[in-house]
């Protein structure tokens, strides 16, 4: 069957994609610039053809605590929001995270800190990588380049977020929130049944019968002892995740004498500047994190050491360079290059910022 290809805006996608993967709830509240996902959903009405819930909540920490209860249900949920609206979530993630509640929160970054700009922004890599919540834990952290990746992207989040039993995040950013490109939408899945998710969620608590104790699902737990073996079980758990889920792309590696490290729509910034320094005889290739978290330390490595120095280009003021300078261990020089508050480079920017960091030494 011939494949339907639409022109859409990054949020569109992930609205028409969350609606086709059989997502079974949507709890957000706007702000820019991802208003756009709840304000598709609410045209699709996805109520009257899937049975999928959309709601508008009263606020981020309604809508995150949505999810908790929806996830714990064993129910495909997900919430968007923006990187203030974030910052608010950060007691339920942890939450969330404690109590193994899988579900999928989307990050359409904008310039900060406090409530800042409405201009993009990749500033939140620490708050999604490191956890801006209390406690030892890890959100699976996605980072999406194009249109066509963030409509990928939200199944995929879901899949790795049941198979952990984990939140998962689609860390995007105005550039690709708000750009319009053509993508393929990915066909509709029907959602679960309540027999399905009693199958393949055993964990879930839906509700107390006279045959049946319901599973109670809490990150609280006052045995100091019983609370450090939950952590450890999550250790072991993000160790695993950490082996098997690294995601990663690379582009004119093989005989780079320079690599730009770059994710989301600075990777596609990056594509030029590379282009623009292999016009003028300097060889340099481009490794794009896909998973933030977990991190390509080891590709970063293998790629990395074989070059004269990384350039993290990042639009920020140093936050993944940090990762890159842990994967490499000072074993070649790794500099940074970035704007804040949201204001977004140019290729002719990175191409210098490269040549003065790093050719020039």
């Amino acid at each position: 069957m011939e494949k339907e290809v639409v022109l859409m805006k990054g949020n569109e996608a992930i609205a028409h994609a969350a609606i086709r993967c059989g997502c079974d709830g949507y709890f957000g509240y706007p702000i820019t610039p991802q208003s756009e996902i709840l304000e598709t959903l609410a045209a699709e009405k996805p109520w009257e053809t899937t049975g999928m819930v959309v709601l508008q909540a009263e606020s981020e920490l309604a809508s995150i605590n949505m999810i908790y209860g929806a996830g714990a249900a064993g129910k495909r949920a997900m919430t968007s929001s923006s990187s203030p609206g974030i910052a608010l979530m950060q007691e339920g993630i942890t939450y969330m995270a404690g109590a193994e509640i899988p579900g999928l929160i989307v990050n359409v970054q904008r310039g900060g800190p406090g409530l800042g700009t409405i201009q993009p922004s990749q500033s939140d890599y620490f708050q999604a990588t490191r956890g801006g919540g209390n406690g030892d834990y890890n959100v699976i952290v996605l980072a999406p380049s194009s249109v066509q990746e963030m409509a990928d992207f939200v199944e995929t989040a879901f899949e790795l977020a049941f198979k952990y039993r984990n939140p998962a995040m689609i860390l995007s950013d105005g550039v690709i929130g708000q750009m319009m490109e053509k993508v393929i939408l990915p066909p509709y899945k029907p959602r679960r049944t309540e027999a399905e998710i009693k199958a393949q969620c055993p964990w879930a608590t839906i509700g107390r019968s006279q045959t049946r104790q319901p599973n109670i699902l809490t990150s609280l737990d006052l045995d100091p002892v019983s609370m450090e073996n939950r952590n450890l079980h999550l250790q072991a758990k993000y160790a695993e995740i950490k082996e098997k889920e690294v995601r990663y792309e690379t582009q004119q590696c093989d005989d780079a004498d320079y690599l730009i490290v770059a994710f989301g729509s600075a990777a596609r910034i990056a594509q030029k500047a590379i282009e623009l320094c292999r016009e003028e005889g300097i060889k340099v290739g481009l490794l794009r994190p896909i998973t933030l978290w977990p991190f390509p330390e080891k590709a970063i490595m293998e790629h990395g050491c074989r070059t004269r120095g990384i350039l993290s280009f990042e639009i920020n003021a140093g936050q993944m360079i940090e990762d890159i300078q842990i994967a490499i261990n000072g074993k070649i020089p790794v500099a940074h290059f970035g704007h804040m508050g949201g204001v977004v480079p140019s290729p002719d920017e990175v191409v210098t910022a490269l040549k003065e960091k790093l050719i020039k030494q």
